[in-house]
């Protein structure tokens, strides 16, 4: 017994002491493994794929971004075309549970109320109001008014919130300005924002100037980093800035907002009227290349969006088309710049054969037998293929090239198209020469032209003057006159502007309706056909680009002027009167800007030279004004004077109105007793289309004073004499 106690005692010790070291070793595996554990975490920061510094940052540091501010547009003389803004979305809370600091009800407590308020600001009826005011969904917190809601002015915004409504509120999100409305919009272009509902959104350009100048607009955000505490509240004076932002660039064009504002007149009255399916208006310094006006029909209205659907790019540069007659001013160029011009040579006009294929002039009974130094004023299809046949399709091809036909200009805005030439028939090389089987963006052929102008040399278009950095206010980038060759000799250009001088003054010429007294223009008319779907080219007599290319004064020129207008669909005038209708009055204003008499056309009266009231206050700019013994206009609900007309340096008899336009929302001053003259200025400095009905000064108009005229379709104004 004794010795099975003593074995039994033995076996109980032997097992306590190897369970002993199974605990032993397996603590020390454990605590080894810890170790390694507790090494590689110090040593990674890493736990089951979570950064713990970065985790504890987020626990301890708040960040936000901060948003650069948006570099301006503006126009050569340092006028906004596009800024920086702010727009409101409004929501409703209403979860009963919602509660101010003071305890006080932060939600909807009187829908009916409510949505009374509510639908004189918003484009909602106070029944819809209601609906959005009680959803569906008991349980929901907050609610919103779809786009309605969205997008609103500070303006809105402020009178809403003068309400004192329980529940209303407001998310802040940055936008773009567009104070001039309709204005050179696709070449300048419009932003959008990268995410609706976010007020730490930025917004980018999505066309034109705010497109390709996006990274330079833009500038680059900044972060704030503040220290918060378990609960999440900010540690006192904890902020720190990890990087600061930097603002925008402001991108100065050489638009010339008063040459702008007119062309957009002049379109408008053109778009109404004759309803063409495209129209290209542009003014460019024949001396410089810097473009002062451009515009297009459609277009669309950057700050409402519409007429976007049907206006999404810029033809300017994106849209190639056959340029018809206009090319014969190339044509002409390279026939006596490669000494092949017999300008007493006979040629039967009328038709021709080439290649198969039958050629005809605009009358196609032709002129008879006349001398190749008339194809050019009566706009001769047969002449000009008598000028290609004899200098030949290789030189011809080889002058085109100097021209720079079927390559970018290189301007700067997105999406230009280099066009081509189609020149593997004869019957093709010979249709280039009047402007038919090539193509080409308008762009292009302002800068073709301008080596007629300028003895040869040809000056590369520009639309940017300059870049300037606001931090520094120092320029960063200047765009200069930039020639891109000498396609002909300076003689040669001297006898085209002659040409095109004839094409106005002889009775012949298909240019006498831009004959305009005392302006000394040389023009060439253009008539190009439209390529048809199903092949060949489309019949009907307004299946047509009809164009017309100036330069004035002729013989010396200072501008370039380029219409063309595709299908009108209202033909109820000859091509070449509607496009008179643009023309004449254009070459007048760019004529005389500038000008100012010299004497008072009444005894004892004096011109009074208006001062710049740009950047002033609107209160100190009226006061200025009633020093001056003038009239003055005011739109907008600003307290900044953005634009002003007539502009600074014109001079103008005492009693004359000078029309402000200020920053903030664009609305309808009381026209009454204004004279006509005072409402062509309303509608140059907001590019509104206004009728006028009857003479005099205006006793009624069709939007009440006040009222936000964005998007408002035309305006009437009623005129009597007094």
């Amino acid at each position: 017994m004794s010795k099975f106690r003593k074995l039994f005692k033995n076996k109980a010790r032997r097992n306590h002491y190897i369970v002993g070291m199974v605990i032993l070793i397996a603590t020390a595996f454990s605590f080894i493994l810890f170790i390694q554990r507790f090494a590689y975490i110090s040593m990674s920061k890493q736990y089951d794929g979570v950064n713990l510094e970065q985790r504890t940052k987020q626990k301890y540091e708040n960040v936000d971004k901060v948003n650069a501010k948006r570099g301006y547009i503006l126009d050569v003389n340092g006028d906004m075309i596009a800024g920086d803004s702010t727009i409101y979305n409004i929501y409703a809370i209403v979860s009963k549970k919602s509660k101010t600091m003071a305890g006080k009800p932060d939600y909807v407590v009187d829908r009916e109320k409510t949505a009374r308020i509510l639908s004189k600001y918003l484009p909602l009826s106070a029944k819809q109001l209601r609906q959005y005011l009680s959803p569906k969904n008991k349980k929901q917190y907050q609610v919103e008014f779809g786009p309605s809601g969205r997008g609103l002015s500070i303006e809105i915004k402020r009178k809403i919130a003068a309400q004192k409504l329980p529940g209303i509120h407001f998310v802040e999100l940055p936008s773009r300005s567009y104070p001039n409305g309709v204005f050179a919009t696709n070449l300048v272009g419009f932003t959008q924002a990268n995410n609706a509902n976010d007020q730490n959104s930025n917004i980018s350009g999505v066309m034109g100037i705010e497109k390709y100048f996006n990274k330079i607009l833009a500038g680059r955000d900044g972060k704030k980093i503040t220290k918060v505490d378990n609960s999440g509240n900010e540690l006192p004076d904890s902020q720190v800035i990890e990087k600061s932002s930097a603002d925008g660039s402001n991108v100065y064009l050489t638009l010339n907002s008063k040459i702008q504002q007119y062309t957009e007149i002049l379109a408008q009255n053109i778009d109404e009227k004759y309803e063409p399916k495209d129209l290209q208006i542009l003014v460019m310094n024949a001396k410089t290349g810097a473009i002062e006006a451009a515009t297009q029909r459609p277009t669309f209205n950057p700050t409402t969006g519409k007429g976007l659907d049907t206006s999404w790019r810029d033809t300017l540069v994106e849209d190639q088309f056959e340029p018809g007659s206009v090319m014969k001013i190339l044509t002409l160029s390279a026939s006596i710049d490669s000494g092949n011009y017999n300008p007493d040579e006979l040629y039967k006009s009328g038709t021709v054969e080439v290649g198969g294929r039958t050629i005809g002039d605009w009358n196609i009974a032709g002129w008879g037998y006349i001398p190749l130094s008339e194809a050019f004023t009566r706009s001769s299809n047969v002449g000009m293929v008598k000028l290609e046949e004899q200098m030949g399709a290789k030189t011809w091809m080889k002058y085109m090239k100097r021209f720079r036909i079927g390559d970018k200009t290189g301007i700067e805005l997105p999406g230009e198209v280099a066009g081509n030439i189609s020149y593997e028939h004869l019957s093709d090389q010979a249709m280039t020469s009047f402007g038919q089987s090539v193509n080409v963006n308008t762009i292009q052929m302002l800068q073709a032209f301008s080596a007629i102008a300028n003895g040869g040399k040809m000056i590369k278009p520009q639309i940017i003057k300059k870049v300037v950095n606001p931090n520094t206010g120092k320029t960063t980038k200047t765009y200069k006159r930039e020639v891109v060759g000498q396609p002909i000799k300076a003689s040669t250009a001297k006898a085209v502007q002659k040409a095109m001088r004839k094409v106005v003054t002889e009775n012949y010429g298909t240019g006498m309706v831009y004959n305009v007294p005392g302006v000394k223009v040389g023009v060439k008319t253009g008539t190009a056909q439209i390529a048809s779907p199903a092949g060949g080219y489309l019949t009907g007599s307004n299946n047509y680009i009809f164009s017309v290319a100036g330069m004035i004064p002729y013989n010396d020129p200072n501008y370039i002027v380029y219409v063309t207008m595709k299908q009108p669909q209202k033909m109820t005038e000859a091509p070449e009167r509607i496009l008179s209708e643009v023309f004449n009055p254009l070459i007048k204003r760019l004529v005389n800007q500038g000008k100012s008499p010299t004497k008072a056309t009444e005894a004892g009266s004096q011109y009074v030279s208006i001062p710049s009231l740009l950047d002033k206050s609107t209160n100190d700019s009226l006061a200025r004004i009633k020093d001056l013994d003038l009239q003055s206009g005011v739109i907008g609900t600003g307290n900044k004077v953005v634009q002003q007309l007539p502009a600074s340096g014109e001079k103008v008899m005492p009693d004359q109105r000078i029309v402000l336009l200020t920053n903030g929302a664009m609305t309808m001053p009381d026209l009454t007793g204004w004279s006509k003259n005072d409402v062509l200025k309303f509608a140059e400095i907001t590019g509104k289309q206004v009728t006028t009905k009857g003479d005099g000064y205006v006793v009624k108009q069709s939007v009440k004073s006040g009222h936000v005229i964005n998007g408002s379709g035309k305006i009437i104004v009623t005129l009597k004499n007094k």
